[in-house]
């Protein structure tokens, strides 16, 4: 069996966390290099079993080197799904599911803004005016159809809490998901399943899919068609899961009751983007309270994958082909942060705690 003797880290984790992840391998040597340096980089992953990463593969690791396994601190892998990753032949894996309870609450939150129509109450409050028009058709959650579209950690996190609340399900999974007896209807594209039906009988479409070649505008103006006229849409999944220009115009046709969005297919949002100003969406700039400590739940995730590894079973969030987007549609979290063109020279002035969150050290002697 495989044995992980050495470890290379780029991860931004305060004094704790990373002594916690040091200690995932106890018998191996560690090493903790900036991830902006990439020569260094380059250099220690020489010799190096495993690489924990802050962000997506680097190019520089795609060289010559032992790796044998990297970890992608980070939910969505499309960002690392290249050619010339699979090309390496290196198993990559991520860290999707440490934020599920949060980003199935995010899901509600939007949820309820369209049921509560936030936007309405809010004006009315400042206008210290009683009582909303038309608030007496307002419906609540409970016993409303919610079409959950991909069934992953995040879709399964949801399926739990929409089900507790009293609401009626409809899923759509590429393959088939195992328990949830309470979900009225399990589509599977697998078996040849339509997504149609989901469409047509939810009240609110909820996206929890990964983006790829797949899901590329899986929402388009053909799928926009197919849902029940003033249905609410939530993407929590990519921003390429939907194509911008036929949700406006869905939304100006009156089709639509109304979104919440996370995300989007150009990043900031543009400030001229109709998005901004139409009434019952709801806009988060890509951006969900954490878990408590979501470092730690990222470390259980590797302590697993490090035990399978050793094990030579298969690892959790593995990176597969299906991930892969054509050139021009892939989105990755930190595609910018690993294309950067500031010099590391630059990087090292910058207080990067304000962008990445407190770290509290300065030297891994600190917590090694």
């Amino acid at each position: 069996m495989p044995k992980i003797q050495k470890v290379v880290t780029t991860v931004w984790y305060n004094r704790e966390n990373m002594s916690a992840l040091r200690r995932v391998f106890p018998q191996a040597s560690f090493c903790y290099v900036d991830f902006y340096d990439k020569e260094k980089l380059a250099r220690e992953a020489k010799n190096a079993d495993v690489a924990i990463l802050m962000g997506d593969v680097d190019p520089c690791l795609l060289g010559e080197n032992t790796l044998k396994w990297i970890h992608c601190d980070h939910a969505g892998l499309n960002g690392s799904a290249r050619p010339e990753v699979f090309e390496k032949g290196i198993p990559v894996t991520g860290s999707a599911g440490r934020s599920a309870p949060v980003l199935a609450e995010h899901c509600i939150y939007f949820m309820l803004q369209s049921c509560y129509h936030t936007r309405a109450l809010l004006e009315a409050q400042d206008a210290r005016h009683w009582g909303v028009a038309g608030s007496e058709q307002w419906r609540g959650l409970y016993g409303r159809t919610a079409g959950i579209i991909g069934m992953g950690h995040n879709g399964q996190a949801l399926a739990q809490r929409l089900h507790a609340l009293g609401m009626k399900l409809i899923t759509y999974n590429r393959s088939p998901v195992l328990g949830f007896d309470y979900v009225y209807k399990k589509l599977t594209a697998a078996n040849g399943d339509p997504l149609e039906p989901l469409l047509a009988e939810s009240d609110f479409v909820i996206l929890c899919v990964a983006l790829n070649d797949e899901t590329f505008h899986l929402m388009n103006a053909k799928t926009f068609a197919q849902m029940k006229p003033g249905a609410f849409l939530v993407n929590m999944a990519r921003g390429g899961v939907v194509c911008t220009e036929d949700l406006i115009q869905a939304l100006k046709d009156g089709r639509l009751g109304g979104a919440g969005l996370d995300v989007f297919e150009t990043q900031p949002l543009e400030p001229d983007s109709p998005l901004w100003s139409m009434p019952e969406i709801y806009i988060t700039p890509h951006c969900t309270p954490q878990v408590q400590d979501r470092a730690a739940r990222s470390i259980e995730i590797i302590r697993e994958n490090a035990r399978r590894f050793e094990a030579g079973q298969p690892l959790l969030n593995q990176l597969r082909p299906s991930d892969a987007m054509t050139e021009g549609k892939a989105e990755g979290g930190w595609a910018r942060m690993m294309n950067t063109k500031l010099t590391k020279e630059q990087i090292e002035k910058m207080d990067l705690e304000k962008y990445l969150g407190k770290r509290g050290w300065k030297d891994p002697s600190e917590w090694m």
